[in-house]
């Protein structure tokens, strides 16, 4: 019996160690492949934002070709964050996720700037946006035109929102109703753009600053509703200083 539990202890060593070197080895092979995915995945959804991606397009130089960016902080200044190596982090390797656990005016923000074939002025600039849905984190890039007060369009991701449901916030019609949209009112006050309970709400109800909603996903749409409030306002510093910015360049 001694001799046995001593075989089950070594072979379970031996296993343990075999299969642990094989899940490093397959860690290590493929981490490249699937940051480089990631990468891809999410400059495709920036690009999303502002014009029609083809399929098989090659996403890496549409993006070089077509985006600028740069981090600003809280108060609407540009930063330029470090990491604990003191190399400069770019707008993309800003960790959303990661920002969003920190309290809002200690965060950095992202800005993509698109812009046209053969231009050096901006078309839209795309803003991050992160939150909570029904069952997990909810997440999207909003583009806004040059105006930065109209939407010129919107893509959103989901963690774990139900099939059917909450999860529509990935399809292209449910995002289109935020085209044209105003997240500021005619006194200039920032109201951001909510979406309403339920669908097929009556067009006179469909003004400036409200989208339909999504039939049985409320809280989703709830959620959608808060990010957008909660980003606009982090970004809403930026925003006045870039406004007053192009006013005094004119």
């Amino acid at each position: 019996m001694q001799q046995s539990n001593i075989y089950i202890i070594v072979f379970s060593a031996i296993t343990t160690i075999i299969i642990g070197g094989l899940l490093a080895l397959a860690s290590g092979l493929l981490g490249p492949t699937q940051k480089k995915a990631i990468e891809v995945d999410t400059k495709q959804q920036i690009l999303g934002a502002v014009m029609e991606v083809e399929e098989g397009a090659d996403i890496l130089e549409l993006y070089t070709k077509h985006i600028s960016s740069f981090v600003v902080n809280y108060d609407g200044e540009k930063v330029e964050p470090q990491d604990k190596n003191g190399n400069t982090v770019t707008a993309e390797r800003v960790n959303i996720e990661k920002e969003f656990d920190k309290d809002p005016e200690d965060r950095y923000y992202p800005v993509f700037v698109f812009q046209q074939d053969g231009s050096d002025e901006p078309d839209a600039y795309i803003l991050p946006v992160y939150g909570n849905g029904l069952w997990d984190n909810i997440w999207g890039f909003i583009a806004l035109q040059t105006d930065l007060e109209t939407i010129k369009g919107a893509r959103f991701a989901h963690a774990g929102e139900t099939p059917g449901l909450g999860a529509r916030i990935t399809e292209i019609e449910v995002q289109n109703r935020f085209k044209g949209k105003k997240i500021y009112n005619e006194l200039g006050d920032l109201v951001s753009v909510s979406m309403m309970k339920g669908e097929n709400n009556p067009q006179d109800r469909l003004d400036d600053h409200h989208v339909d909603g999504m039939s049985g996903a409320t809280i989703t749409a709830n959620g959608v509703t808060e990010m957008l409030e909660n980003y606009f306002s982090h970004y809403n510093a930026f925003i006045e200083k870039q406004k007053n910015q192009e006013i005094s360049s004119l």
